[in-house]
């Protein structure tokens, strides 16, 4: 936990932050404040508050003591908020952002400095994504005498920059420290404004990214933003919201809900006393406060809570929630975020705790991707993931659950972003298979990849189904021959119909970064998928399941 003075010294700027002639009913929204990240061009940032009905309000956007820009709007009567989008602005800075509210002969200001325009990025989900700085450890690999590979985890603090002028800025509504006071996180009505901010706009230091276990910044979030910043030379902000141990309706609105079916009553589960119980009460109270925003893309990393509770409507709540969320932000903020923003998340990793073949670690994963496995496709445009079942960490000790290198995860998202947010030409998503040809006469199932291929061999990770009067069991498919995009695989085991094939299709497919399937150049791991045989005349090709 942390000191009441380090609290106190958290919540000290947020009283501070406006200038003292400011009247009490006259404020920007919670999260805007000093050191942030407005979106950079094509897009205007979008700046609001509340005042006083019936006041008029002046934004005034400096730098250097010079006016940019001025925008000009009136208090609403019956919210009494007040919203202006500012013209489109190039990244850099610092800028200072004025706010002035004229009623009669009463004149009051707020305003706001080092502020920064660049790409802002929202990161939720679940424990994994809440996982901080300080519990992050890289996996280095060394080998022995003997040439065994061995994995050792060691803390490099080093990573975590105490820098000057720093354009990442990050943003935190969530940590550990506020589980015990759970109601500031959650509600039960979708909330215009926040009810609390933990940890305002802030430069990056070793006590706002690495204080503690699940407290303050998100590894993974802060991890991407580096590697993002690395490529792109502007300034980005990080937005975390999220919390451990919350299935995915904590996060969906009600409508979002209901349009896949979710039985409206019943238990929710949580990994937490204080956690939320309720359907859509995190949706309300720490993302839908966010909506007027202006966003480049979000995030995720979540799902783990919802293996045993609702998972088969997860293909239908995962993209409800994507859609829900890319609607909600783009009226929000004026059309000011696009319609369809990048939406990234991470397919989950492998666990050991009460792991079981049958636990349904395989099927989230699949669902995650609405079936197809993989992203983009026709139920989730704009989206990248990035696979993690070969990120495994059976001695984390924080549990087999949240596996300790999110670099990698981080890597694997920010190519992703690269290529589907800001239309880089790159490798960013490993092999599938694009045509499966079954040569009954040889005992062959053939599979041709889309791209190159990087193979260690595995008997046991592909599984074909054989069936016979209706009964059907999954066995083992050795690998027999491949070449630089195609594998076949030795389906003589099957005497009977072979229906299917899949890969990968277990809580614990391999071990650390040793799955046998990698794109050769950007050893990104090939996905896990499924796939129906629906014809058995040798030479027929059929395509992954959708």
């Amino acid at each position: 936990m942390v000191a009441p003075g380090f609290v106190f010294g958290l919540v000290l700027p947020l009283l501070l932050r406006a200038d003292a002639s400011a009247d009490v009913g006259f404020r920007f929204a919670s999260y805007i404040d000093n050191y942030m990240v407005l979106q950079k061009e094509p897009a205007g940032a979008v700046i609001w508050g509340y005042g006083v009905s019936g006041a008029t309000v002046t934004v005034t956007l400096c730098q250097d003591q010079e006016t940019i820009m001025k925008k000009v709007t009136s208090v609403k009567a019956h919210s009494n908020s007040w919203m202006v989008v500012l013209d489109p602005v190039k990244p850099g800075g610092p800028y200072e952002v004025m706010a002035q509210q004229i009623l009669g002969r009463k004149n009051f200001t707020l305003r706001i400095h080092d502020v920064l325009f660049g790409d802002v990025w929202l990161c939720s989900g679940q424990s994994n994504m809440q996982m901080t700085v300080s519990q992050r450890l890289i996996a280095r690999r060394h080998w022995s005498s003997q040439s065994v590979q061995k994995l050792v985890w060691v803390e490099r603090s080093s990573f975590i920059p105490c820098f000057h002028g720093s354009n990442i800025r990050s943003l935190l509504l969530g940590a550990e420290l506020n589980f015990k006071r759970g109601d500031f996180l959650q509600a039960q009505q979708e909330l215009e404004d926040l009810a609390k901010v933990d940890l305002q706009w802030s430069k990056p230091t070793l006590e706002n990214l690495g204080h503690g276990n699940f407290t303050y910044m998100s590894a993974l979030c802060w991890l991407f933003g580096r590697y993002l910043h690395d490529t792109l030379r502007y300034p980005v902000g990080l937005i975390s919201s999220s919390w451990a141990g919350t299935p995915i309706e904590a996060w969906s609105s009600e409508r979002s809900l209901k349009a896949c079916g979710v039985p409206r009553q019943g238990f929710m589960p949580s990994d937490l006393e204080t956690g939320p119980s309720e359907y859509s009460v995190l949706w309300n109270a720490m993302i839908h406060p966010l909506r007027n925003m202006t966003l480049k893309g979000v995030i995720w990393y979540q799902g783990e809570a919802n293996v045993n509770f609702n998972r088969d409507l997860y293909n239908c709540t995962f993209p409800a929630l994507i859609e829900d969320w890319r609607q909600t932000f783009h009226d929000g903020s004026q059309g000011q975020t696009e319609r369809f923003f990048p939406f990234g998340f991470v397919q989950l990793s492998s666990y050991l705790s009460g792991a079981t073949p049958n636990d349904g670690l395989p099927e989230i994963r699949w669902h995650q991707t609405a079936d197809f496995g993989y992203v983009p496709n026709l139920r989730m445009p704009n989206t990248f993931m990035a696979v993690a079942m070969d990120l495994c960490d059976r001695n984390s000790p924080f549990g087999s659950t949240h596996p300790r290198d999110k670099q990698t995860v981080a890597y694997r998202l920010h190519l992703g972003a690269r290529a589907v947010a800001y239309g880089a030409k790159l490798t960013f998503q490993g092999p599938l298979p694009q045509k499966i040809e079954l040569l009954g006469d040889m005992g062959l199932l053939n599979l041709t990849y889309s791209q190159p291929i990087q193979v260690q061999r595995h008997n046991k990770i592909f599984e074909i189904s054989c069936c016979s009067d209706h009964q059907c069991k999954w066995l083992p498919a050795p690998m027999d021959t491949f070449s630089a995009q195609t594998l076949a695989l030795n389906v003589k085991s099957c005497h009977d119909s072979l229906v299917a094939v899949r890969y990968a299709w277990a809580t614990w497919p391999c071990e650390y970064k040793q799955c046998p399937l990698y794109h050769p150049t950007s050893a990104l791991p090939a996905p896990p998928f499924t796939a129906f045989i629906t014809n058995q005349i040798p030479g027929y090709h059929s395509k992954v399941a959708k």
